[in-house]
């Protein structure tokens, strides 16, 4: 089969083109986190503890959830590619209503399940802290997993840049509200760390309420909107194709956050040395993955929008050209923890023994980025093509049959501690890279080639 580079060239260009505003809006994401934690630290150390607790134990229902909105952006998108406008609108409202249901069932979860803070072995004084902090993250998830499913709607008609600029322009505001109540300034009220989650809160509502107002208001998507009064109508076939995408995306990111989760709490019965150089190559490795899921996403969009149509030469286009791209990010990524890794733990600490270890583990970090971007890149071109069922198969057995297992026996049986279990996850990452490529490549050359017969 002869590749024609330059439109390799030219699918990749479109690719990133789209992914770069996805990334960004998630880097405005994590860096609010990091900014929370920041000025809740500078309160007191139990106070940045109480932050890290709860956001810890809300991690896996949260991205359970996101997995849930990315349903949204698929069927938007094969609708689009059908420039089926009744459609799409008919997408959003149902795709809106389930996960408003779904923001709601974690957010109870969340509040009523408060209690299980008191049973994790935390310090009593943080878990006090934790309880209220808790109940107003819980609240928040509401209008940001509505953000997230009207961010998927733009996002699936291509119009990226819209939650880019929101989540963007949320950073300064969530800054000014942190300093306001978490220290009580200009008269409000000294709050600490309630004074974090009362910011999150109210910049998580403005943002959702402001997209919601671009969409309904902005001429752009008005050929949805005016449609709505025959479109906007619950549906159970739906509702169904939906789900079909929507659980076993969350199923696909809460095994893999569970996986990281279960991964942490191994590392931190070996010392506290373990748990912090894990933690620093963690935290490296998770900013450079952002890139990676931005890629997934914008090349889910672009394969979903191919598969309305039913261009297959396409969609096998789109996904040979994101997954090059994928296996260079993954390269340059590898070269930089690889060149970099004495120099980027100082950043985090200034312990010796920390800082030895970590370094150790940029080394398996660097590994470790070629087969995360590849696996997570080929897994959002299956969903593209609505093929959810065998890479969540393959991603279960990639984290909890290989990962964490072949991790914890190395770790203690080898006494390679850390390395262990680093070394776990990347033969786990591997699989998982290796048979999702050749089942995205499997499945667009069997379809395309049943197109032309």
């Amino acid at each position: 089969m002869v590749v024609n580079t330059s439109a390799m060239k030219e699918e990749a260009s479109q690719t990133i083109k789209l992914a770069l505003p996805i990334i960004i809006g998630e880097l405005a994401q994590m860096a609010l986190h990091l900014i929370d934690s920041a000025m809740v630290g500078a309160i007191s150390y139990k106070q940045l503890a109480a932050a890290a607790l709860v956001l810890n134990t809300m991690n896996i229902p949260f991205v359970v959830g996101i997995g849930m909105t990315i349903s949204v952006s698929q069927m938007v998108s094969m609708a689009h590619g059908r420039h089926d406008s009744k459609l799409v609108s008919h997408y959003l409202f149902n795709g809106f209503c389930l996960c408003a249901l779904t923001a709601i069932f974690i957010s109870l979860v969340l509040i009523s399940g408060e209690d299980i803070l008191h049973h994790l072995g935390q310090d009593p004084e943080v878990v006090e802290l934790a309880i209220p902090f808790m109940r107003l993250m819980g609240i928040s998830i509401i209008p940001m997993l509505l953000f997230m499913t009207l961010k998927q709607f733009t996002d699936g008609l291509e119009y990226t840049k819209t939650a880019m600029i929101l989540s963007l322009a949320g950073m300064p505001l969530n800054i000014l509200l942190n300093w306001l109540l978490i220290y009580g300034h200009w008269g409000f009220p000294r709050l600490e760390l309630l004074g974090a989650g009362w910011a999150t809160l109210i910049t998580r509502t403005i943002i959702f309420t402001a997209l919601a107002v671009v969409i309904l208001r902005h001429k752009t998507f008005q050929r949805y909107i005016t449609v709505g009064r025959n479109q906007w109508k619950f549906n159970l076939k739906t509702w169904r194709e939906l789900l079909y995408i929507g659980i076993p995306s969350s199923l696909q990111i809460g095994m893999e956050a569970g996986a990281f989760a279960v991964s942490g709490i191994i590392i931190g019965t070996l010392g506290a040395v373990s748990q912090a150089a894990h933690q620093i190559a963690l935290s490296c490795a998770s900013f450079t993955f952002m890139a990676s899921m931005g890629l997934a996403q914008a090349g889910s969009i672009r394969v979903s929008n191919a598969f309305g149509r039913g261009n297959w030469a396409k969609i096998h286009l789109i996904g040979k050209s994101t997954i090059y791209t994928a296996l260079i990010y993954g390269t340059l990524c590898a070269i930089v923890f690889g060149v970099f890794r004495i120099q980027l733990p100082q950043a985090f600490n200034n312990n010796r023994q920390v800082l030895e270890l970590a370094s150790l583990l940029l080394i398996f970090a660097a590994f470790f980025q070629i087969s995360d971007s590849t696996q997570a890149i080929t897994a959002g071109l299956l969903r593209g093509i609505k093929d959810v069922k065998a890479p969540t198969i393959f991603i279960g057995i990639a984290y909890w049959v290989l990962g964490i297992p072949i991790g914890y026996i190395l770790a203690f049986r080898f006494d390679m501690g850390a390395s262990g279990m680093w070394l776990g996850l990347i033969a786990g990452l591997t699989f998982a890279s290796i048979f999702l490529i050749i089942r995205f490549f499997k499945m667009s050359r069997k379809n395309n080639i049943s197109k032309t017969v």
